[in-house]
């Protein structure tokens, strides 16, 4: 199961008043940023400052190769633009912990001020990013990304030949030695443990980005892989003995980032192979402001492969997912899928999202001469080329078609459901009043957003209201809705045709002042 998954795995109010003057600064309306800093969680929902449910659609942007920042492979403003309006509102940005930390306890800041950059850029868009130690087979030596050189310890074992990205874990003696060693934080060499370097380098990080507006927080290790410990994790039980060292591992790191940041959600992954089926035993230490970082790709070769034997192996990597917050109290969120030109399988994958109300991030941007994956770079991308224009034959439009949907970005509230139709265009949703938290409830007139993408509704749209009132403009790319007074739960309805109706009349605000 581990090898045709491998096969084919191609993967406060303070910072409201910056937030303000950060956007001033720019030349940014302050009213075009709908999250209200910091982000935070209510149990499985993202949330910001005020309460409100954060619903993800977004994007993975990480490009692999020297110097490791996606400005280097044309992403710019343009990107960000484009980003924003076909209705995506994250990007995790990749940050290799190599280029952070190029030798034992030295940091690059220049490297981290090209980050900064791309991380600005996006917020300017009212995009959020989530910053994630990206990693893939460890380092170069084992024909993948991540690690520096002189955080490898194989032992001299053979590391050829190249079997290629996934058969590698398996087959590479000296990558789960590798790994086998960062598991049990052997000392580098300036004696210091590798995972206490590791962690070293997310404080650093973190000091460096924690106060920033746009971020969603921290992922803090891509598809963690057992190394020599990984056959056990192959059932459906999953392995709770790697897991506990897993488990550590992430208190170790969340410790290091709690050290500057208290607040910053700190996303953490299951070991690789639940992205499969197996269960995970994993958890973040016990952190209230923790997040679960969950991949999903089929078994089968996604180019071959029929849709219905995915079904079921996708079904129950979500229903372990929604398992597992539900016992931890934790955040939820898809941080990879897609990475295949499969229709079938992209739009079974956002429908089951919508179903389950799973806020996701697709991978990937572009195929960026990625170095780990089975399959072209195209069949991964939505824009072929980020250093082109995202437009024309540079984007890969049919994959765009499906997975640009309408979703509620905003909810002052606790969303019941949501789904779109595309055969119709029609979208769906309901939602209660009631705050996520669980404690009380928005009062009237509180205000949630909806995104109505141009891609799905070329020529406008209409919108069917109960228990609320449209506050947006007609054919508005985000469809404002506040709650009627009394109201306890509102129903949207989108379709490309029709008359525009709601339950009751826009307060509007005296322009007189009152004496």
């Amino acid at each position: 199961m581990i090898y045709r998954y491998m096969e084919h795995h191609v993967r406060n109010v303070t910072r409201a008043a910056l937030v303000c003057l950060v956007m001033i600064a720019a030349g940014v309306a302050p009213a075009g940023a709908a999250v209200s800093p910091p982000v935070d969680h209510a149990g499985r929902w993202i949330t910001d400052a005020r309460g409100r449910v954060l619903v993800i659609h977004g994007v993975n942007m990480v490009y692999k190769r020297p110097p490791y920042a996606p400005d280097a492979i044309g992403f710019d403003d343009t990107d960000a633009a484009f980003l924003a309006r076909e209705g995506f509102n994250a990007v995790r940005l990749g940050v290799i912990w190599k280029a952070v930390e190029p030798q034992p306890g030295v940091y690059d800041d220049a490297y981290l001020d090209r980050i900064a950059t791309t991380v600005a850029l996006l917020r300017r868009r009212g995009i959020l990013t989530q910053l994630d130690f990206h990693q893939d087979q460890l380092n170069e030596r084992f024909y993948g990304e991540g690690f520096p050189d002189w955080a490898i310890q194989d032992d001299g074992l053979p590391n050829k030949p190249d079997y290629g990205f996934g058969p590698n874990y398996l087959l590479l003696p000296s990558l789960e030695r590798a790994f086998d060693h960062f598991w049990a934080n052997d000392p580098g060499p300036d004696g210091v443990g590798l995972q206490d370097h590791y962690a070293a380098a997310w404080r650093h990080v973190a000091q460096r980005f924690h106060s920033d507006p746009g971020l969603l927080g921290y992922d803090l290790f891509n598809e963690p892989f057992p190394g020599t410990a990984w056959e056990p994790c192959v059932n459906l039980a999953g392995c709770p003995e790697f897991d506990a060292r897993l488990s550590a591992f992430n208190a170790r790191v969340i410790a290091a980032i709690r050290s500057v940041d208290p607040r910053g959600l700190a996303w953490y992954e299951p070991n690789v192979i639940f992205n499969n089926g197996p269960a995970t035993h994993v958890v973040s230490g016990g952190d209230p402001h923790a997040g679960f970082s969950f991949h999903d790709y089929c078994l089968f070769e996604p180019q071959t492969r029929s849709n219905t034997g995915c079904d079921p192996f996708d079904d129950l990597v979500f229903a372990n997912a929604e398992k597992h917050v539900a016992g931890t109290g934790d955040a939820l969120m898809l941080t990879e899928f897609g990475a295949t030109d499969d229709a079938s399988n992209n739009q079974a994958m956002v429908d089951r999202a919508d179903r389950t109300r799973v806020s996701w991030m697709w991978w990937a941007y572009c195929g960026c001469n990625d170095p780990t994956t089975s399959g072209p770079g195209t069949a991964q991308a939505l824009v072929i080329d980020p250093s082109r224009p995202p437009a024309g034959d540079n984007l890969q439009a049919a994959k765009l078609d499906t997975v640009v949907r309408p979703y509620p970005r905003l909810v002052s509230g606790t969303p019941r459901s949501w789904s779109f139709a595309r055969d119709t265009k029609t979208f769906r949703a309901e939602y209660t009043t009631a705050r996520a938290r669980g404690r009380g409830a928005f009062a009237a007139w509180a205000r949630s957003e909806f995104m109505v993408p141009a891609r799905q509704y070329p020529g406008g749209y209409a919108a069917q209201v109960s228990g609320g009132a449209i506050t947006s403009s007609p054919g508005a790319s985000v469809l404002r809705v506040a709650a009627c007074p009394g109201a306890t739960t509102l129903r949207v309805t989108v379709t490309p045709h029709g008359v525009s109706g709601q339950s009751c009349a826009v307060r509007r605000r005296s322009s007189k002042r009152s004496s």
